[in-house]
């Protein structure tokens, strides 16, 4: 389970990756930018999965010598770059709202053309 979860982080990645930098639609650039962060949130999260561990969450009843814990760490990273990556995604959406208010388009090329 886990060699596929790495497996589709890598495939999110590469993906993203290279839909930033062969698309020239600045909307399709977000969306690559998207994927790489969903990537490696990801990649994140299976680093510190453990099969048949438990939440870390301690009970002086249930406290067991045998229980091992899932890592709560790589959860809690993932969680701040989520709200950091929807923060970071509206953010460049409204400055492609502006780009086409001002130039007119949403293409790269023509947008650096129409600059110098």
């Amino acid at each position: 389970m886990i060699l596929e979860n790495y497996i589709c982080s890598f495939l999110l990645i590469v993906l993203g990756i290279y839909t930033v930098v062969t698309k020239k639609n600045l909307i399709k650039t977000v969306i690559g930018l998207s994927l790489i962060d969903y990537g490696v949130n990801l990649l994140i999260v299976s680093v510190g999965f453990n099969a048949g561990g438990s939440a870390p969450i301690f009970t002086f009843n249930e406290i067991k010598p045998d229980t091992f814990f899932v890592d709560p760490v790589p959860q809690a990273l993932t969680l701040t770059s989520i709200v950091i990556g929807a923060c970071v995604t509206a953010m460049t959406l409204s400055l492609v709202i502006k780009i086409k208010d001002k130039y007119g388009t949403i293409d790269a090329d023509k947008v650096r053309r129409l600059n110098g």
